[in-house]
């Protein structure tokens, strides 16, 4: 473990034309190797029908996040073999490697043939080559910040990495500008093909990325350590066999990067699937304001992330993680408020109940499309989920058809065991119509009024969850390269932060989205990153320690 001595190394002012470099370069390339991993978060929709289509719409949707997750699953994965060989041949050619594999596995994405030409291979395909992104993004971010700290002069590691942190949400930002300035110019054909464009341009960012990160040098503490022969020769041995740097692995997982992740991904990921699935935003206006809200809340990137230098880094992440959990349920309730106010209005005037036999009600998390859902209570669940209709429940004696209660009115579902497949079609067409009436009567909008949209209320709350978001992520760069020696600091710091990003964070979009669809609450999958920042703000709190004035050499 680094020194856990109290007095703080000496600092000097000004950041030399090297160090700007080291910040510019590694900052830059990142933006575009997140760029290219969040093209396909912000497309799902497009491609669960591109890729997913011989499933129906509800599964081609958690399918298709399924995928993208697929890509966070396997990213611990990429951190423990990149980071083996950051730590055993350095943190530049390591880094450049992942760069080049990312970058090409996003172009081929965008020369990939849909379900409807090659048929289930395309998907096989996408999955293929979105576990490639994830393995090469695991390797990515410890280098990046390792490399940068490295280079930061003492009391400036907090501002000095805090550029790489601006870097996701950069790199988001210039996916979802590429896309709407697609959108704009190809109009309707953009989700027959011109969704394709964003990810062929990938190669010319790649070119450049390739090009500027050939340029650095080596980290001067590396290069230290080689010459000195100290560097480690079994870096998976130290980090995770040895149990006084393993607990240090667990409680930084448990204590700082699982909360860090779910905050982070609430604020932008979930926001943006929340106005598009469950606020029915047309969706430019929602693309916009999540990019209104990231150009306004990434300079608290670099806010933060000095202010760490000098308050610290854990008062700040914990402050985060406990503002979340006391805030979410009020803002993603006013985001509904000012960004659909006929949802609201219709909730509170008309509740929606389903009565039916609780044992006949599955528990519709069907990913592959395989189960068939043909008793009334999952066919009424299944189009209120459809509809983004929040509504509660109530048991019904056994052998009950189910009913959809909205305000006075009742409308019965039917039983599809037995019928044909023709039989069954069209009365799921019957009642889909029937009920679609009667949701429309009662005031439930098909999709937002745009003309009744808040749009500065609207900006304003999805700007304070960005803000959240800088809080967590700003100083837990220098955090984590502060709490491990050098000799194994890539592989040790890359694993809790990509298990806590890439595994309680990356699964939160499919995860929430089956809880809502499952209780029928459209906020209750807000109590996923509740609970796991809540875990972290203590473990964090009181098993942690501060690090901003420990040596790192």
């Amino acid at each position: 473990m680094a020194s856990n001595s109290a007095t703080a190394p000496a600092t000097r002012s000004g950041i030399s034309k090297e160090e700007r470099k080291v910040i510019f370069a590694s900052s830059l390339g990142t933006v575009f190797e997140w760029y290219d991993f969040y093209l396909y978060g912000s497309l799902a929709a497009i491609i669960s029908k591109q890729f997913f289509a011989g499933v129906n719409e509800t599964a081609a949707f958690i399918f298709a996040l399924l995928a993208f997750a697929a890509g966070f699953a396997i990213r611990p994965f990429g951190a423990i073999f990149f980071g083996r060989l950051g730590d055993m041949i350095g943190r530049k050619y390591t880094f450049l490697v992942t760069i080049l594999i990312m970058g090409l596995s996003t172009f081929i994405v965008g020369c990939l043939p849909n379900y409807a030409s090659i048929g289930v291979a395309a998907p096989i395909i996408l999955i293929c080559l979105r576990l490639l992104q994830g393995l090469a993004l695991g390797g990515e971010y410890g280098g990046a910040a390792t490399y940068v700290c490295e280079h930061a002069p003492a009391g400036k590691r907090g501002f000095f990495t805090s550029w790489i942190q601006t870097t996701a949400t950069l790199g988001l930002f210039l996916s979802l500008l590429v896309i709407l300035g697609c959108r704009i110019l190809l109009g309707p054909e953009f989700d027959t093909w011109g969704w394709r464009i964003p990810f062929l341009l990938s190669i010319l960012l790649l070119a450049v990325s390739v090009w500027i990160r050939m340029q650095l040098n080596e980290s001067p503490i590396f290069q230290k350590m080689k010459a000195e022969g100290k560097a480690s020769k079994a870096p998976l041995t130290e980090s995770f066999l040895r149990w006084g740097n393993l607990k240090m692995v667990i409680l930084i997982l448990l204590g700082g990067t699982a909360g860090q992740a779910v905050v982070w991904y609430t604020g932008q990921f979930y926001a943006l699937f929340f106005l598009l699935q469950t606020l029915k935003l047309e969706a430019q206006a929602a693309n916009l304001l999540i990019a209104g809200a990231l150009v306004i809340g990434t300079p608290f990137f670099i806010f933060f992330g000095s202010l760490s230098d000098k308050i610290g880094r854990k008062p700040i992440i914990m402050l985060g993680c406990v503002l979340a959990v006391f805030t979410y349920f009020p803002i993603f309730k006013a985001l509904t408020h000012y960004a659909n106010p006929a949802l609201e209005k219709a909730v509170l005037e008309s509740p929606v109940t389903v009565i039916a036999d609780e044992k006949t009600c599955s528990f519709q998390f069907n990913p592959v499309g395989t189960s068939k859902f043909v008793n009334s209570c999952d066919i009424a669940k299944s189009f209120l989920a459809r509809s983004s209709v929040n509504y509660s429940n109530e048991a019904a004696p056994p052998g009950t058809v189910a009913q959809i209660k909205i305000g006075d009115s009742v409308l019965s579902s039917f039983e599809g065991a037995g019928l044909s497949k023709e039989e069954f079609a069209a009365k799921t067409a019957e009642f889909n119509k029937a009920a679609g009436e009667a949701i429309k009567e009662h005031g439930y909008p098909t999709k937002a009024d745009m003309s009744q949209v808040n749009y500065p209320m609207t900006l304003l709350m999805l700007t304070i969850l960005v803000i959240y978001v800088t809080m967590v992520y700003g100083p837990i760069a220098a955090w984590l390269v502060e709490l491990f020696p050098a000799r194994i600091r890539y592989t040790s710091m890359s694993l809790p932060y990509h298990i806590g990003n890439g595994w309680f964070g990356g699964f939160l979009p499919t995860t929430a989205f089956a809880m809502v669809a499952a209780t029928g609450d459209i906020y209750y999958g807000l109590w996923y990153p509740i609970v796991i920042a809540a875990m972290t703000a203590v473990i964090g709190t009181f098993f942690l320690p501060e690090t901003k004035d420990r040596s790192i050499d």
